[in-house]
């Protein structure tokens, strides 16, 4: 694909604008030399000077051919979020994975390069994964998303088109909801924390490094058609998270060492194993494969939860 510095600037769709990352998304990726029409189910003001096409529900999509005409690539952002659980697996199934390969579909008739799917580690592993997780380790979704995600990517595989599925882990940046927003709203709580003995390591994903990775995908120029990991370098503890989120408030780490089995006795005792797992449990994703490709992710996790936590 033509790239940024060439007479061409690239004219990408993207879905899912309205997003966290589709938000951030539409802001820096012009930035970076290309062009952006998103599509939209309704219409709607797009921020910046971004085109628009509205191409209704992408389970039943409208006006595709049009929305698609002389786009460079996709980048598919919407569908049902993790954090939406409780939904039957029959509505994951519906907005991850078949209107995924109907999109999919659409941008191959309409002659897009690439289509860029932004997937999940949940199509590889359940909430914590005993082995550091790398491309080659045997995806083994948990629950309908992570599934939803996975017969997403397999489905893309049996197309002719030049794909690559974006295997993110947890995603920060401002405006984050979800799990994550619940450990900043710890790591920010004015007194002391009992995490500091927590050996539990977890991957995160800065949004400028997410960013910098969908610039390196869209920019290679060889066929890709595989999932490819997307975390920032290295793992941080629990503690050291809370310590990053504290330094940008210049506060000092304020950790407490409790044994883990005693912290364990008390969440089950106040009904919040759900927390204690999320803390517990270790999930290392390497993104060595990616940056074979070239990636240089600018944000380092400590730095990035430090500036979140500034605001």
């Amino acid at each position: 694909m033509t790239h940024v510095g060439t007479t061409h600037r690239p004219l990408i769709a993207l879905t899912g604008a309205t997003g966290f990352i589709g938000q951030h998304l539409l802001r820096e990726l012009p930035k970076r030399g290309y062009r952006l029409r998103v599509l939209l189910r309704r219409p709607s003001i797009v921020p910046m000077q971004s085109a628009s096409a509205v191409v209704g529900d992408l389970a039943r999509p409208q006006n595709m051919s049009a929305a698609l005409a002389d786009v460079d690539a996709v980048i598919h952002s919407a569908g049902l979020a993790h954090t939406m659980s409780g939904l039957p697996e029959d509505d994951y199934r519906v907005l991850n994975t078949e209107a995924t390969i109907a999109l999919a579909r659409a941008a191959q008739r309409a002659g897009a390069k690439r289509f860029v799917f932004l997937s999940s580690i949940r199509a590889q592993s359940g909430a914590s994964a005993d082995r550091v997780l790398t491309e080659d380790v045997e995806p083994q979704p948990t629950e309908a998303y992570g599934r939803s995600k996975l017969a997403a990517e397999r489905g893309l595989a049996e197309l002719a088109l030049d794909w690559v599925a974006l295997r993110l882990v947890l995603v920060y940046g401002p405006g984050v909801k979800g799990n994550m927003a619940e450990l900043l709203r710890f790591a920010r709580a004015p007194y002391p924390l009992p995490v500091g003995a927590l050996q539990s390591r977890r991957s995160l994903l800065s949004l400028d490094n997410l960013v910098a990775a969908i610039d390196t995908v869209l920019a290679t120029p060889a066929p890709l058609r595989r999932p490819l990991i997307v975390s920032d370098l290295g793992a941080p503890t629990i503690p050291e998270m809370v310590a990053a989120v504290r330094r940008g408030l210049n506060r000092r780490p304020g950790l407490i060492p409790v044994p883990p089995a005693l912290l364990e006795t008390v969440a089950r005792m106040a009904g919040r194993m759900d927390m204690y797992q999320r803390l517990a449990g270790s999930l290392v994703a390497d993104p060595a494969a990616l940056q074979r490709l070239g990636w240089k992710p600018p944000v380092a996790t400590a730095d990035g939860l430090a500036g979140l936590a500034r605001g």
